[in-house]
């Protein structure tokens, strides 16, 4: 990629617990250590932050509320522009010009941390290095008795792609608000930017609709859910506060409302959504292809269109995601005529279309961005559609879905695409996994997490850990520095971490957990 990537740390270090620049997920593109200018974080350190940034102040802020409940320490936040007391200065601008947008340089020294970028993003991500370059029990929730080391030196780092993402199913089931931002914090530790919500499907309508309020009160109240065990829904408010909760980590939340296929939920709050004008039972299991939208009925593109416009009015973010999976139910040609009609719904309400990688085949606008599931690397109307001018995200099933089963006797998950253990969903280059499709065609990575047989927030934590960190670092890590030994051993590392923060994660036996 035209620079050297960080050294892998070695045995030694990782048996000894001992922090290397270099030891931190996703792994930097160029670490450089200096062990004589280790920093010692101690009860007279602030956090400096840009004098006249609304957004650096932000990240000042957020880092200080990560680190103050371990420490005890009162890290205030300050924007002064000098300072004779130890230091973590966040600062805007003058930065390695190889950052860009995303990326950040930090360097340490005795006297303090400076971290650089060029927009609050690159601070945010260099402020996550820094917290995994602190101790283990820096997570914990209750103060320590120690004085904490950063160990010194410089990095300057970027990520391979601007996309990052994670999904959470909430429509098979619904997940309450405040776990759903405790996943924003979770991914937000890993450099994750983007987390798409899925939330409608076959068995829950799960976001508040004011011209269609029976979506809700019908398919999203108790009974919903796979085995009726997932009622709830996002009001409006709620939705806003989510976003706002993601926007504070950095993050942007992608809606799916998924059409024509997986509708029931829909179907059955509103007969006239169906062919024959009767609604049709709720489900709640785990079968798909079945349902489909009435194509050639004026109601259904109503319908859409509200939805799509309200959903648009609620959400700042760029990316709108119209589903479009497994529309078995659908004829082809029925497919393209839905698609013709919906795709410029997206576009007149200030939206980026984003869908499942069957969207493809209808020869969507060059803007429309698909996301690749498929398990056998290949798609010729994926190929075509990148060759047009089209991106597209990977997330193919058999390495980035992040409920299928770690093997045979996983207690939660999923087994269609076959079992993912670590060092599947880490073993794959996103880059040249999609034949026909070169590097520069691709987004970014997501790795999906589906809820058929999620309950709680313990269950979503112990099927993205540790995976989730493998998709994250394919993500935002040099090709060059793409090493599975080295990153068993970081990964290894973190497990004191989730400890800490009570985090439930499987402890694959292919890790040497610390």
């Amino acid at each position: 990629m035209g620079t050297a990537a960080a050294t892998p740390p070695t045995s030694s270090t990782a048996s000894h617990g001992q922090q290397s620049l270099s030891d931190v997920i996703p792994a930097p593109v160029e670490a450089k250590s200096n062990p004589r200018a280790d920093f010692w974080l101690s009860p007279f350190t602030h956090i400096r932050t840009q004098p006249g940034s609304a957004e650096a102040k932000q990240v000042g802020k957020y880092l200080a509320s990560t680190l103050r409940p371990a420490t005890g320490y009162p890290l205030p936040v300050t924007s002064a522009k000098h300072s004779f007391l130890p230091s973590i200065s966040l600062q805007l601008g003058k930065t390695d010009p190889r950052v860009g947008d995303q990326g950040y340089q930090l360097d340490v020294t005795k006297r303090g941390v400076t971290i650089k970028a060029n927009t609050a993003d690159g601070l945010f991500s260099g402020a996550q290095t820094l917290r995994q370059l602190l101790p283990a029990q820096i997570a914990a929730d209750s103060p320590q008795p120690r004085i904490w080391k950063v160990p010194g030196g410089s990095i300057v780092d970027y990520p391979r792609f601007e996309f990052r993402g994670a999904m959470l199913d909430l429509a098979r089931h619904f997940h309450e608000p405040d776990e759903i931002k405790a996943y924003i914090d979770h991914i937000a530790a890993y450099k994750i930017n983007y987390l798409h919500l899925h939330l409608t499907d076959d068995q829950g309508w799960r976001i508040q609709i004011d011209s269609w309020p029976d979506l809700t009160t019908k398919s999203g109240g108790p009974g919903t859910g796979v085995d009726g065990e997932g009622p709830g829904f996002l009001t409006k408010a709620e939705y806003a506060d989510l976003n706002a909760y993601a926007a504070s980590r950095h993050i942007t939340i992608i809606p799916e409302i998924d059409m024509p296929g997986h509708t029931n939920a829909a179907q059955h709050a509103y007969a006239e959504l169906n062919c024959d004008g009767v609604a049709v039972p709720p489900r709640t299991d785990i079968e798909v292809g079945y349902s489909s939208l009435c194509i050639d009925s004026e109601i259904t593109y109503t319908f859409v269109e509200d939805v799509i416009r309200e959903l648009a009015e609620m959400t700042p973010g760029p990316y709108l995601h119209i589903g479009g999976d497994e529309a078995h139910a659908t004829t082809d040609e029925d497919y393209k005529k839905f698609m013709d009609r919906v795709m410029p719904m997206v576009a007149k309400y200030g939206k980026t279309i984003y869908g499942w990688d069957e969207i493809m085949q209808v020869d969507p606008p060059t803007s429309a961005v698909g996301q690749f599931w498929d398990t056998d690397g290949q798609d010729a109307d994926v190929a075509e559609a990148v060759a047009r001018g089209n991106k597209i995200v990977l997330s193919p099933a058999n390495k980035a879905y992040l409920d299928m089963k770690y093997n045979e006797n996983t207690r939660l998950g999923l087994k269609w695409a076959g079992f993912v253990e670590v060092q599947d969903a880490y073993d794959w280059n996103p880059g040249s996994h999609v034949q026909d499709v070169p590097e520069s065609g691709v987004l970014g990575v997501e790795a999906p997490l589906w809820s058929e047989t999620l309950r709680t927030l313990d269950d979503i934590e112990y099927m993205a850990f540790p995976r989730l960190p493998a998709i994250a670092e394919l993500g935002w890590s040099t090709e060059a520095s793409h090493d599975w030994e080295s990153f068993r051993q970081r990964l290894g590392a973190q497990g004191p971490r989730w400890e800490q923060q009570d985090i439930n994660f499987y402890r694959s036996p292919q890790v040497d957990w610390q």
